[in-house]
């Protein structure tokens, strides 16, 4: 199984409202907003989730194909890195 992504801890406060995320990335003092889909995956980084189980939300929520589920998890995951909001990965 893949590595257990999760995110950052300290300074990211979310909200789930009407099935969307809203955040704020305080030391940056940047507002985020996610879609619903962006959201389910929001919430399950929250707990930790690896990038498989992360598709498997998507496929089972969304009806999609493996592939596709996997390509937007990619993207997601590789946005959120970029702006510093998952934790750092051991290693």
């Amino acid at each position: 199984m893949g590595e257990r992504l999760r995110l950052r801890p300290g300074g990211l406060e979310w909200r789930l409202i009407e099935g969307e995320v809203i955040a704020i990335d305080v030391p940056r003092a940047q507002y985020l907003g996610a879609n619903p889909s962006a959201s389910l995956l929001w919430e399950a980084l929250a707990e930790g989730a690896t990038e498989e189980e992360l598709a498997e939300l998507l496929m089972d929520r969304y009806s999609i194909d493996r592939l596709s589920a996997g390509r937007d998890v990619g993207a997601f995951v590789a946005e959120l890195e970029t702006h510093g909001l998952l934790a750092e990965r051991d290693g």
